[in-house]
Parts: C-alpha cells; structure tokens; sequence
C-alpha cells in the first residue's frame, strides 16, 4: 500500500473495503409511486399494475434512478460508521452511475453490498469513489450503482453552518450503542460479482433498424418548484438543507436553494424512458454533474433536455445516447451517457 501524504486523512486507508449492510430493503408499492411523482418519472409501468404487465412485470417497475434511494441509505451508513471524520454539509457528489440488470420491482427484497473503491487526496480535497451493489432476496445483482463524493478538507466546519444545520436539517434515526452494527465487513472473495449478460426483453417505441449514429432526440423543457424539492428531499432521505433552506444555500456560497443533483438526474430519465416508451430498456446510466438548478421562491426553474445516438451496437441491439441538460442557458452535465437497450 502506498504512504499517504503528510496531509491526508487515515481513511485514505479505508480504500478497497468493502462491507455488506445488515439490513434488507423491502420495494413497497407505494414508495415506487411517490418516487415517481417526485422525480416526475410519469411512465404508466410505474404506477398501474396493468400497464406494468403489459411490459412483462408481474408489479410497478420503479424508475431507473430508485437505487438512489437505497444508496443514500448505504451511503449514511459509511458516513456515519468508517468514514466519520467527515462531514456531510462539507460534501459534493460530482459523479452518479448506474449500472441496471434488470428494474427493482415493487415488492423487491433487496439487500446491499458497499465497496470504498478509492480515495485520492488532491488539493486539499478528498475524492471519495462508493460502489454500491443491489441483489436480490437469491443473491443475485439486480443494480450496480457507483457515485464519486469530495469532501472538503482543512479546517474546522463553520460554526454558523453548525447552527443553521442543526435548526433546519432533516431529523433521522440516530444509531444506539446497543444495534448491531450496521455495516458488516466482508472480503473481497465474499462480494458479489457483477452479472456479464443481460436477458431483458423490451418493447421500444424506436426500434433499433430506426436509429442511426448522429440522430437528435426532441427537446424537453421541464419544470422544478421549491415544492418539488421539499418533497423530493423527503422522498429519497437527503438531509442537506441547501436544497430547501434559502440560509443554508447562503452560507454554502449559493444564489438560492438549488435541486439535487440526483433529481435532475431522475428528470433525465424521464426524458429517455418517454422517448423509449419502455422504462426496462435503461440499461446504464450515468451523470457527471458540471451546474446546479437555483430554483427561485416564486416560480419554477426550466430544465431542457436534448440528445443525440452516440454509437449503436447490433449485437446487444443497444444505442448510447448522449445527454444534455441546461437550465437559464448554463450547462449541468459535464458528460452524460445511457446505453439502452432497443426491440
């Protein structure tokens, strides 16, 4: 292993860990349906059980970006327990992907596996790569999720940041000396690997003979208000308060509250999954997040969306889309691709 830097954290030692979550994660109906809703996913597979049959599924499909709320779950739980020297309200994501075997189902038993894959230290910023793996009650991978955080390092968090936190955050359930622990430490041996193939059957609206390299997908404009990102706050569990209180932003060096990330990420899926026409058919995806949503009091902020066919696979019958997104001209992907997969 090499020597860490004079100024780096012990935890840059946590590096290629990995842990699995004591818990299970039961798919209820209606958390699939409120999901929906709050990432504006309005697919009919997503809240009627018919038209998820009509797609193949015995129950609501949820959306391509649900995992998000299980790793935010796992991603707590690494906070809190081997990775506590930092700080929430000190840290970004700048990276989310999302790698899908097949959809969560509502009804779903799931549990999940936790791998610290890096942590590079770098102007005095720490570069914090999780991979989370979703399997199923067989113990087989339904999702692979990974997400890249910086935490920033060098000083004490600011005391009126202290303050305001604690006045506006989220409330949750604090672990008790007497759980059990929540993360189990497992060898490399012991995690789960990731599935080679694909068996998913889909029934797109473009079939893959339709497309070809270069091709534009529409434009879309949607829409977020600061009602959207208080419910989506408490939908998916995320506590930072810069998403919701006009304070919190302030100190945190922002215009005004701005969404998360995740939830325009979530609007992106929105986007693809209406041109599809089959929300199954996601097979991966992934943001670079390069801007951020202000959303004002008084009135919606716009999001439009554009994209084009990157490169198109015969053999899988798969394109790669390539996606953008700007909100009042500026830019919020650095980079954003989907492989999807087409009848």
């Amino acid at each position: 292993m090499p020597e860490l830097a004079p100024d780096a954290p012990a935890s840059t030692a946590l590096a290629g860990r990995h842990y699995r979550i004591r818990d299970h994660y039961e798919v209820g109906r209606e958390k699939v349906r409120e999901f929906a809703r709050a990432v504006q996913n309005h697919h009919p597979a997503h809240h009627y059980e018919a038209d998820a049959g009509k797609l193949g599924w015995d129950s609501l499909v949820a959306p391509p970006t649900f995992a998000s709320v299980i790793g935010m779950n796992t991603t707590q739980a690494l906070l809190d327990n081997v990775l506590s020297e930092y700080d929430l309200s000190q840290i970004l994501q700048t990276d989310q992907t999302f790698q899908i075997f097949r959809p969560i189902v509502a009804g779903d038993v799931l549990r999940s596996e936790a791998e610290i894959e890096s942590i590079r230290h770098l102007r005095g910023n720490d570069f914090i790569t999780v991979k989370a793996t979703v399997l199923d009650a067989e113990g087989t991978v339904v999702q692979v999720g990974s997400a890249t955080l910086v935490a920033r390092l060098g000083g004490a968090v600011d005391a009126d940041i202290v303050r305001l936190v604690e006045g506006v955050v989220m409330h949750r359930r604090e672990v008790i000396e007497s759980d059990p622990e929540i993360l189990i430490p497992i060898t490399t041996e012991e995690a789960a690997v990731d599935p080679t193939g694909r068996d998913i059957t889909v029934d797109t609206l473009p079939h893959f003979e339709d497309l070809a390299v270069g091709d534009q997908l529409p434009l879309a404009t949607m829409q977020l208000t600061r009602g959207d990102l208080a419910n989506y706050a408490g939908v998916a569990s995320d506590p930072n308060p810069i998403h919701f209180s006009d304070a919190a932003a302030e100190l945190a060096g922002l215009p005004t509250v701005v969404a998360h990330g995740l939830l325009t990420m979530g609007l992106g899926a929105q986007y693809l999954t209406s041109w599809l026409g089959d929300p199954a058919a996601v097979a991966s995806y992934s943001v670079r997040f390069s801007g951020f949503v202000p959303v004002p009091p008084l009135q919606p902020a716009q999001i439009a969306f554009t994209a084009k066919i990157k490169a198109l696979d015969p053999e899988l019958r798969a394109a790669t889309v390539l996606l953008n997104a700007t909100c009042d001209g500026k830019k919020l992907f650095g980079r954003a691709l989907a492989e999807v997969r087409l009848s």
